[in-house]
């Protein structure tokens, strides 16, 4: 092995820096000199107009908002995915019940229903939590679901054996054991939440990046357009992050 391949392997971080910089620069070209500029902007245009996108009246706003729905419709989905996966997920007769069903669920194409979280929550930020709810909580579920079931059984009999509480049992032996799983449908469940509410921003909303989103399209202006996506992807990476840093802490032990 070449000492260029021992550095890359110790240093994974410059393969993902060199082809981030490599589809950036295919980008900066294609935009220039080969695509209509209606239809899409060079990354140098976007980063200078991130401080122009900023300024737009109510765009500060819009991304407070859509930041908030994003928090608390992940909580609520991360709760609802927890708590159903586990109840489904460790009784054997529940899995064969009801799992069938979260999966049937899972595959509905929901933005086909999108009407009714709007006759039922109304146009306002309710629905888009509640939208954003139901395409995150389903991921968890099933990866919950699946974890759960890989736990030995002899784990849990020992655990029993020793007088160990439901509690006990829960914290120490089926929690630890389904951390790769869990954090997995929570990556998961967070694009999902991140899709769900933008969608519902994008077909009935005043407010929340997805009304600008629109707005800058139907103006034709791909350079706030881009730009207010790289401040979407900006907060999805660090919501990310988030979670990428709790799998380490509950992941000590192994």
């Amino acid at each position: 092995m070449s000492a260029a391949e021992q550095f890359l392997l110790r240093h994974p971080g410059v393969v993902r820096l060199g082809v981030i910089v490599a589809i950036l620069i295919v980008w900066e070209i294609a935009a220039r000199w080969f695509i209509d500029p209606l239809f899409i902007a060079p990354p140098s245009r976007v980063i200078a107009s991130l401080g122009a996108v900023w300024q737009t009246n109510g765009v500060p706003a819009a991304l407070r908002l859509t930041l908030f729905e994003l928090a608390v419709a992940f909580a609520i989905a991360v709760a609802i995915g927890l708590t159903v996966g586990l109840a489904v997920g460790l009784q054997p007769f529940a899995r064969r019940s009801l799992a069938p069903i979260i999966l049937l669920l899972y595959g509905l194409p929901q933005i086909t229903i999108l009407p009714l979280f709007i006759l039922y929550f109304g146009i306002g930020a309710a629905s888009k939590i509640a939208f954003g709810v139901t395409h995150g909580m389903f991921p968890i579920m099933l990866a919950i679901i699946a974890g759960v079931q890989n736990l030995k059984p002899v784990l849990l009999t020992s655990a029993r054996s020793m007088g160990a509480s439901r509690w006990h049992i829960l914290r120490y032996v089926i929690f630890p054991h389904m951390i790769p799983s869990f954090f997995a449908g929570m990556r998961l469940g967070m694009t999902g939440v991140l899709l769900g509410v933008l969608l519902a921003e994008l077909y009935v909303s005043t407010a929340g990046i997805g009304h600008f989103t629109t707005m800058f399209t139907e103006n034709f202006d791909p350079t706030k357009l881009f730009g207010l996506i790289a401040m979407l992807a900006a907060m999805a990476i660090v919501l990310n992050e988030i979670v990428r840093r709790a799998e380490i802490h509950f992941s000590r032990w192994r």
